[in-house]
C-alpha cells in the first residue's frame, strides 16, 4: 500500500468515449469520500475521435491548480501514452487494455470494454473505469453507487442498473489490483461544494440580479450559457439563443433599457462582431454586462484551448471614447463574486462591464466554501415630466429612467444628443457630453478593486499575475518558499488604481506571468505607470500553465539576479 498526501490521476481517450462522464462522477465520489479534488480538462475540436484528457488531483489537503505530474494514467484509446509521455516519469502507473499499455514498463492491464460487455454493452466501459479508480483509491462504495445513479437518473431503469453494476464490478477489480493508494480523509470536506468556473459565472450572474441572458453559442462560453439555461426556471431567468452575436448583444442592451439586468456571454470571435453594440452602449449610456471566455485566436484559432489574449480586444472595443470596467476572475470564487459585482457596477455607472475568463477557468472545478450573498444594487429612478435622460452632472452619472416608470419620456439615440436625448450637431453640446461621459472615470477608479498582495513588505522580486493564472502562480511560489518574492494578483485589470504604482517602485525585479504572446497586461501597466523594467513569462500554445512550469520559469529568472 502506498501512503501519500495526494494522487494525480489522468484519463485519456477519444471524444465520445465518456471521459468527461468519468471525470464528473469520480470528482463527486471523491468529494463524498471526504477528500479534496481539483479537476481540469483539455480536448480537441472534434465530436468523435482524437485524443482528450482530464486531470484530477485528489488529496487530503486543498488543491486548486493544474499540475504536470501523473501518478496514474488511465488509457482508453491508442496514442494516449505517447501524447502524454512528457508528463510521465518512471513512477507513473499506466492502466488500460493490453493493446494500449503492453509496451509500458510500469503497466497494469484492465480490459474495461470486456468487463462492460458482461453487462450488455461496451458503452458501460466508462462506468467500469470510474469503479476501478474508486476501488484503487479506496473511495466510498456507497458514494460510487449514489453518484452513478444520480448521473444516469434521466435514463431508463435498465440503463441505470447496468451502469451501477458495471461500476461496482470495476470497484472490485480496482481493489484487487494491489495498487491501493491510502489518502487521509478530511471531515471539513463535507461542508464544501464542488463548483466549476462556468457554473460560478452563471450563479454570480443570478446573484447580481441577472434576469435576461442572450448568446450565440461559442466555446468555451457555451458552458456558461447552458448553466444559465439549467437555472432559468428556478430563478426567473429569460434565456434567448440569438440568431447571431450582433443580435445577442443588442438584445441585452434593449433589455437593460427596458429595466432588466442582462448578460451576453461569448468568446473572442463572437465578441468581435459585438463591438458596434458596445459602442452603442457607450453612447446611449445603457449598461451591458459581457462575459467573454477567451480562447486562442486569431480567427477560429484553437477553439477548444485556452489563452489570455483578448484583454486588448475588450480594452479598445467600440469606436469612440467612453468608460468601461474589465474584471478578470482568478478563481472559481472570484468568478462568482466579480460577475455579481459586474451588474452593480454596470447599473451604477451606466457603462459596459466585462468579465474576462478563459477555457481553463471555465472548465476547471474544485471544492469551495458557501458562496457569499451579494446585495443587488439598483439605480433606476422614477421619472417626472421634465426628465432629462442625459442630464449633465458633476460626476457624469445622469439619472437613468426606464419607459413606463414615472411620467417622463426616456429618449435614447446613437447620434450625439442633448440632455433630453434629442439629436444634435452642436459643437458645444458635443464637447459637454463627451466630458460628461468621461467624468465617470474618476468615481470608477475610486471604487476599483485593489490587487491582492502576498508576501513580505521588504520583497525584492514581484511576480505579477492576472485572471486565471492566480492559483497556479500562488502554489508555484509556495513551493519555491523564497521570502524575497512577493505576489501581486489583479482581478480587476481596468481601470487600475494609481496607488498600485507603489508596488512596482519597491521591486528590484518585476516578472509578469501571462498566457499570451505579447504580455498584454504588462504593456497596460507600462502605459499606466511608466513601468518599463520587467520580465515576462509567456505561454501561448493553447495549453494552461502548470505549477511546475511556473516554478521552473521563475527559478530561471532568479538565477540572473
Amino acid at each position: 500500500m502506498k501512503s501519500r498526501e495526494e494522487i494525480c490521476v489522468v484519463l485519456s481517450g477519444a471524444a465520445g468515449q465518456g471521459i468527461q462522464t468519468v471525470e464528473e462522477i469520480l470528482a463527486r465520489v471523491v468529494k463524498d469520500s471526504d477528500l479534496y479534488v481539483f479537476a481540469t480538462k483539455e480536448y480537441m475540436s472534434r465530436v468523435r475521435g482524437g485524443n482528450n484528457s482530464t486531470t484530477l488531483r485528489i488529496s487530503c489537503r486543498p488543491v486548486y491548480a493544474n499540475v504536470d505530474r501523473v501518478d496514474l494514467l488511465v488509457v482508453l484509446n491508442e496514442g494516449a501514452v505517447d501524447r502524454l509521455r512528457w508528463r510521465m516519469d518512471e513512477s507513473t502507473i499506466v492502466l488500460g487494455e493490453e493493446r494500449f499499455v503492453k509496451d509500458e514498463p510500469n503497466h497494469v492491464v484492465v480490459d474495461f470494454s470486456k468487463i462492460a460487455e458482461g453487462f450488455g454493452n461496451r458503452i458501460y466501459a466508462n462506468s467500469v473505469a470510474t469503479g476501478v479508480l474508486a476501488g484503487i483509491m479506496d473511495l466510498s462504495v456507497d458514494a460510487l453507487r449514489k453518484n452513478i445513479e444520480e448521473h444516469f437518473s434521466n435514463k431508463s431503469k435498465e440503463v441505470r442498473e447496468a451502469n451501477v453494476a458495471a461500476a461496482l464490478k470495476g470497484y472490485d477489480v480496482g481493489k484487487s489490483l494491489g495498487l491501493s493508494f491510502e489518502l487521509r480523509r478530511c471531515e471539513e470536506v463535507k461542508r464544501k461544494r464542488l463548483l466549476s468556473g462556468s457554473k460560478a459565472v452563471a450563479l454570480g450572474a443570478i446573484a447580481g440580479g441577472c434576469n435576461f441572458v442572450s448568446s450565440y453559442p461559442m466555446s468555451p462560453s457555451t458552458t456558461v450559457f447552458t448553466e444559465l439555461a439549467k437555472l432559468a426556471r428556478n430563478h426567473g431567468l429569460l434565456v434567448e439563443q440569438a440568431e447571431d452575436e450582433i443580435a445577442a448583444a443588442n438584445m441585452v442592451i434593449a433589455a437593460w433599457y427596458a429595466g432588466a439586468r442582462g448578460l451576453v456571454t461569448t468568446s473572442g470571435g463572437g465578441f468581435a462582431l459585438m463591438c458596434e453594440a458596445i459602442s452603442l452602449a457607450g453612447m446611449i449610456e445603457t449598461p451591458i454586462v459581457v462575459h467573454l471566455g477567451q480562447r486562442p485566436g486569431p480567427a477560429t484559432g484553437l477553439p477548444t484551448r485556452t489563452e489570455q489574449a483578448d484583454l486588448n480586444l475588450v480594452l479598445y472595443a467600440g469606436h469612440g471614447e467612453f468608460p468601461r470596467v474589465v474584471f478578470a476572475p482568478g478563481s472559481v470564487e472570484e468568478a462568482y463574486e466579480l460577475t455579481a459585482r459586474a451588474f452593480n457596477v454596470a447599473d451604477k455607472f451606466q457603462i459596459p462591464v466585462f468579465v474576462l475568463t478563459d477555457q481553463y477557468l471555465l472548465d476547471s472545478y474544485y471544492l469551495v466554501d458557501d458562496l457569499p450573498q451579494v446585495p443587488v444594487e439598483r439605480y433606476v429612478v422614477k421619472t417626472d415630466p421634465n426628465y432629462r435622460r442625459y442630464e449633465i452632472t458633476e460626476d457624469g452619472i445622469s439619472p437613468r429612467g426606464i419607459p413606463g416608470y414615472g411620467d417622463g419620456l426616456v429618449r435614447v439615440d446613437s447620434d450625439e444628443h442633448d440632455e433630453f436625448g434629442h439629436i444634435t450637431e452642436s459643437a458645444q453640446v458635443r464637447k459637454a457630453m463627451v466630458e460628461k461621459r468621461l467624468r465617470k472615470m474618476k468615481k470608477i477608479v475610486e471604487e476599483s478593486l485593489f490587487p491582492k498582495f502576498f508576501g513580505r513588505e521588504d520583497y525584492e522580486v514581484l511576480v505579477v499575475s492576472w485572471g486565471s493564472t492566480f492559483l497556479i502562480v500562488r502554489e508555484a511560489l509556495e513551493r519555491l518558499g523564497n521570502e524575497r518574492i512577493a505576489h501581486l494578483h489583479f482581478s480587476q485589470v481596468y481601470p487600475l488604481r494609481p496607488e498600485v504604482k507603489e508596488y512596482f517602485e519597491k521591486a528590484k525585479k518585476i516578472i509578469f506571468v501571462e498566457q499570451n504572446a505579447t504580455g498584454q497586461f504588462a504593456n497596460l501597466v507600462k502605459q499606466n505607470f511608466c513601468v518599463d523594467k520587467f520580465e515576462k513569462i509567456l505561454k501561448y500554445d493553447g495549453f494552461p500553465y502548470s505549477v511546475e512550469q511556473i516554478s521552473r520559469a521563475i527559478e530561471e529568472r532568479l538565477e540572473v539576479m
